[in-house]
């Protein structure tokens, strides 16, 4: 009986090493997964800051406006004046739709009219 002790202790030492041994990599693997998508991640950050920085370039306000003197023949942009901006009072709103006969008088669950019970 002690001798099958002895080996089911072995065999579960045993088996407990090779899940250790196991798990070791698993978490390895895991650590350089995780550094490469951190690399990743920087990498991209510094390709959107340089595309928000050429962004921020092209549309400078001095850069804009030579162009479209350049380009007025084609496209014949005007630069904006406070002439061009209307008033709210020039807006046409639709007229209000009446509200629904049921929301003048409201009912209950029980079908009473409010204030009758």
């Amino acid at each position: 009986m002690r001798n099958l002790i002895y080996l089911l202790t072995a065999l579960s030492v045993m088996g407990l090493a090779f899940w250790a041994y196991h798990e070791n990599y698993q978490t390895k693997a895991a650590t350089s997964e995780l550094a490469r998508l951190q690399s990743q991640i920087a990498s991209l950050r510094e390709g959107l800051a340089v595309l928000n920085a050429e962004w921020a370039y092209l549309n400078r306000p001095d850069r804009l406006a030579e162009l479209a003197m350049l380009n007025f023949a084609r496209l014949e942009l005007f630069p904006m004046t406070g002439a061009q901006f209307g008033e709210v009072m020039q807006v046409a709103f639709p007229a209000p739709e009446p509200a629904p006969a049921a929301a003048l008088n409201p009912v209950d669950a029980i079908g009473h009219a409010e204030g009758r019970p």
